[in-house]
């Protein structure tokens, strides 16, 4: 017999379990060779996108550099995701994949719950969905409802997260059998393939809102576990749908054997070379790493918000593993493209500048021109016509963009395409000041208390950058689109201290996400990441409500924070604050955060970036020991 060596790490494990002596495992390995075993030499084609977070409709104004211009295209939306998808209808071995939050962050589900969502979901019939932690926001009972609705067409899409158990009696278990399974398995040209699901854990415990007895389990130990299982059964092909982060990704792979691709989320990361196209990356599309067996792995992520739709190649050799992996992320746009007249205005083209940026693309595999779906369109269309009224209305205007940042100096840009936020040296996540975005929303929970010295947001609550000029209802739900209310909790100045400790701490020790991030009006300080947990923050300065004047907070006194009661609670790691909201010493205001921050745009009128003094951060270190600008 022979022992491949893609299974010997696999038989290794079994063998220390059943007590099988090295000996006996090693005379088993040697009889007949290593190299004798033999698979069907298969290629996959994975399509798949992540984290489109209820953002059903395109975004319109997004520039991008096509043809060495400065060009405004109508970027993503799911209906064009739509006509991608059913366009590799006869592509070889296509297993289409969905890698989580698919809801949270637009009117379609403040109003529809994730109804909008599952039914444009099932235009595509997605042959796996990972559930992401915003699943979870509302409770396991609203995740159980998105996953009825999921299943209430002909997809039956199988819902995956192996490392999730929800508890017999609960929504997710109603009769002891968990809607949530581990793996689903696809079979192409006679070969199966295992499909293992991994939800991010300590995130979405300590960001969402499950029930406390669904467990969220180890997520490199349950894969690995499932990994084994579907090996058992002699399936050598395995991919990872991971709803964890591009950089977890990565690590998790070098921990593992027998993974060969893993499709993930969360992270929000834009794969692929987009420089041409004043677009900042994080990394090539697909990453090549490899696992703990010195394999290849494979790994794909498709952006956000309906903007992406992507498409990996993988060949696997006779041997069963992978020998090739080739695709593309590509930026999905329509054909209406805009270019700055002699005046700078913004303008749309004529029909012969628009047939020759058209025709420029036909080859471009990092850019498709897309037409949405009738059908998904036609199906979106009875939602949007509910919700219209609520979007069009008007709260102020924006006098420039105000950019979005989680953590100053991170890779990607998340305001690529928004003018204002993508100048050349002065990209707005490589500056020290961070999120303009979270910045204001900060100054307007601050304005809408009385008695607070200072405000704290994190900057995961903070969704979308804004663009200059006018202002909506849909804007203040698209930024924030959660259902937090405003709270007043007192706290001492090393309590703030120690709870911003915290914030950076939870991302920068403890690998759960950025979005902790803390983001402050009327207090602000220098920041270095570079230093141990406890001394990264100092020159905490609060500002003087009546005069203006800073001064350096005080340890002993005590202060007024005003916060999203997400984070007044100890969510997303900011344990000082639990500790105090704890005991009590807090006032909930009942205040919706969204309306908070409307109401903030309609008093101002127009809305710009803080005075540079006025923002949280006035010195950032990163990691990696680079000050920003």
């Amino acid at each position: 017999m022979s022992l491949n060596p893609r299974l010997r790490p696999t038989f290794l494990r079994r063998a220390a379990v059943l007590g099988i002596t090295s000996l006996a495992v090693a005379a088993l390995s040697a009889c007949g060779g290593d190299d004798d075993d033999s698979y069907p030499a298969i290629e996959l084609n994975i399509a798949h996108v992540n984290d489109h977070h209820s953002q059903l409709d395109p975004i319109s104004g997004v520039t991008l550099t096509l043809g060495g211009e400065a060009t405004q295209v109508e970027l993503g939306g799911f209906s064009r995701l739509t006509t991608l998808f059913n366009a590799q209808s006869g592509t070889k071995n296509l297993l289409k994949l969905h890698a989580g939050d698919a809801v949270t962050g637009t009117l379609y589900y403040t109003f529809f719950k994730g109804e909008a969502d599952a039914k444009m979901m099932n235009t595509v019939c997605f042959d796996a969905f990972e559930l992401g932690n915003h699943e979870f926001d509302d409770g396991d009972q609203t995740t159980r409802n998105f996953i009825d609705m999921l299943h209430a067409g002909s997809c039956q899409t199988p819902v995956l997260a192996a490392n999730v158990v929800p508890a017999s009696g609960t929504p997710l278990n109603p009769s002891g059998t968990s809607l949530v399974k581990p793996y689903t398995i696809k079979t192409y040209d006679g070969v199966k393939v295992g499909i293992v699901g991994i939800d991010i854990a300590g995130k979405t415990t300590n960001s969402s809102r499950p029930l406390a007895t669904t467990q969220f389990l180890d997520e490199v130990t349950t894969a690995q576990k499932y990994i084994d299982e579907l090996k058992h059964q002699g399936i050598r092909h395995i991919v990872l749908l991971t709803h964890q982060g591009y950089d977890v990704d990565k690590a998790m792979a070098a921990k593992l054997s027998d993974v060969d691709v893993i499709i993930g989320g969360d992270s929000h990361t834009l794969l692929g070379d987009f420089s041409a196209f004043g677009v900042a990356s994080s990394g090539a599309y697909p990453t090549q790493v490899t696992n703990k067996d010195g394999d290849k792995v494979c790994i794909g992520q498709a952006w956000e918000y309906s903007k992406v739709f992507a498409l990996m190649n993988v060949k696997f050799d006779d041997k069963g593993a992978v020998a090739s992996c080739s695709g593309n992320a590509s930026l999905v746009i329509g054909d209406r493209f805009a270019r700055k007249n002699s005046s700078g205005s913004f303008v749309a083209v004529d029909d012969a500048t628009k047939a020759n940026i058209v025709a420029g693309l036909a080859n471009e595999p990092r850019i498709k021109v897309t037409t949405p779906d009738a059908n998904a369109a036609a199906l979106l269309a009875t939602y949007s016509s509910q919700v219209a009224a609520e979007k069009t209305k008007t709260i102020g205007t924006a006098s420039e963009s105000l950019c979005l940042v989680r953590v100053p100096g991170e890779t990607t840009n998340r305001s690529s395409g928004i003018d204002g936020c993508i100048e050349t040296g002065a990209q707005a996540n490589l500056q020290a000041r961070g999120s303009d975005a979270a910045q204001i929303v900060a100054q307007a929970f601050l304005a809408a208390s009385k008695r607070a010295h200072f405000a704290l947001q994190n900057a995961g609550g903070v969704r979308v950058p804004l663009k200059a000029g006018t202002l909506t209802m849909n804007d203040a739900f698209t930024l924030l689109p959660f259902t937090n209310v405003l709270v007043e909790i007192d706290v001492t100045g090393a309590q703030m201290v120690a709870a911003l400790e915290d914030a950076v701490s939870n991302h920068l020790d403890n690998a759960q996400s950025s979005g902790s991030h803390p983001y402050a009006a009327g207090l602000r300080w220098n920041l270095d990441m570079s230093k141990p947990k406890g001394s990264r923050f100092s020159q905490v300065q609060v500002k003087d409500r009546v005069s203006g004047a800073w001064s350096a907070i005080d340890p002993a006194k005590t202060y007024t924070l005003v916060t999203n009661d997400f984070v007044a609670a100890g969510q997303d790691g900011y344990r000082t604050l639990g500790t105090v909201y704890a005991t009590g010493a807090y006032v909930n205001t009942y205040l919706l955060y969204t309306q908070t921050f409307a109401d903030y745009v309609k008093a101002q009128g127009t809305v710009a970036r803080p005075a540079r003094a006025d923002y949280s951060h006035q010195q950032v270190t990163t990691a990696a020991g680079v000050q920003l600008p």
